[in-house]
């Protein structure tokens, strides 16, 4: 996956902004003013920070050098990946989705049920 299509499938997300609170370099992917990824470019390679469970995380960068504890973010909750081809498609939207659901979580309950009413428990959460 590359950088546009990284972008692509967070943009893809419900309700989900992009927002460049940090400068032009590195946008931010947001659902209901919560941030669930940023992506930028370093040395013509995209990276995408994402939240992950804390054990998953961990796992996740024993399985694949690809990922690395989160640049400037909280590292227990949060992995970096690199966009190089390390890490397959298919586990790449799984991280996104799995990012966008826990920001969805820690949302207020009214705010989570007008999502869940809205798209569907099955979109914001997949298996």
């Amino acid at each position: 996956m590359d950088y546009a299509a990284a972008r692509q499938a967070l943009l893809s997300k419900p309700e989900a902004i992009e927002d460049f609170p940090f400068g032009p370099e590195v946008a931010v992917f947001k659902i209901r003013g919560k941030m669930f990824a940023t992506l930028g470019m370093e040395d013509g390679e995209g990276r995408m920070n994402l939240k992950c469970d804390p054990v998953e995380a961990l796992a996740l960068r024993d399985i694949f050098p690809s990922v690395t504890p989160g640049y400037h973010m909280n590292k227990k909750h949060w992995n970096t990946l690199a966009l190089d081809g390390g890490v397959p498609l298919g586990e790449i939207g799984r991280m996104i989705d799995n990012s966008y659901a826990l920001v969805v979580k820690g949302l207020t309950k009214a705010e989570r049920q007008a999502l869940e009413l809205r798209y569907g428990r099955e979109t914001l959460f997949p298996a």
